[in-house]
């Protein structure tokens, strides 16, 4: 979804998505990126409280509501998932989804290919860094934050899209590591089913100005639905 200041329409989508499709469902899973950029569970800006009412008006009325961490928003903690009543997933979770074991993950740890990205996600993700991270001011996080997004930017200009896509190797060997049928996964903005040999893969699309790509699952299958 991304969800930032500068595109309120998405934030508006989000919030159309809770009031009329999520309320009627059993559960629902975010799988990372929810927002742009997060910097820290003590930020309280304007979206971040409107973001927080709007899941916590959904997890209020006994529908639970899962979050697996993207690479946008992997330092969402616990204080966040308090305020609004989400459950943090690891980054590889299996669930019952109505019978089929299936893998759920973000996405990003599947692209392989992109050995830059791989370096700059071991070093973000060592527990110390994210702490230090975590006690500078909150101004001086933004401005970090902006840099690294600045930069990731133009370094996907010289980045070809077969990189910045999945590895079919390890992502093979990574479903059969954990003995699922099926796999769920976003981060390539890719919205498809692909159908292999022995696992399905689904991959969920992103979130424009007036399309928001939503995969709803029940005992008949699964499929790709709108707004």
């Amino acid at each position: 979804m991304h969800l930032s200041e500068s595109h309120p329409q998405l934030t508006a989508l989000f919030q159309k998505f809770i009031q009329e499709k999520a309320v009627h469902a059993q559960a629902v899973y975010i799988l990372g990126d929810l927002f742009n950029f997060w910097i820290g569970d003590d930020e309280n800006s304007p979206l971040v409280q409107t973001i927080k009412q709007t899941i916590r008006s959904l997890t209020e009325r006994g529908i639970a509501c899962y979050f697996i961490h993207g690479n946008r928003d992997f330092l969402i903690g616990k204080t966040f998932a308090r305020d609004t009543g989400m459950t943090l997933l690891p980054e590889y979770a299996v669930i019952d989804l109505f019978g089929t074991p299936t893998l759920l993950c973000h996405g990003d740890t599947l692209c392989t290919d992109d050995h830059s990205y791989q370096k700059f996600r071991r070093t973000v993700h060592q527990k110390w860094l994210q702490r230090l991270f975590l006690l500078l001011p909150l101004t001086l996080r933004l401005n970090i934050a902006t840099k690294i997004r600045k930069q990731s930017k133009q370094d996907k200009q010289h980045k070809t899209a077969d990189i910045m896509d999945v590895n079919p190797t390890f992502t093979h060997e990574t479903v059969q590591r954990f003995h699922t049928p099926l796999l769920i996964h976003g981060h390539t903005h890719r919205e498809n089913i692909h159908c292999n040999a022995s696992y399905t893969r689904i991959v969920l699309g992103d979130w424009r100005d007036n399309y928001a790509s939503i995969l709803e699952a029940d005992t008949e299958g699964y499929r790709f639905i709108a707004l």
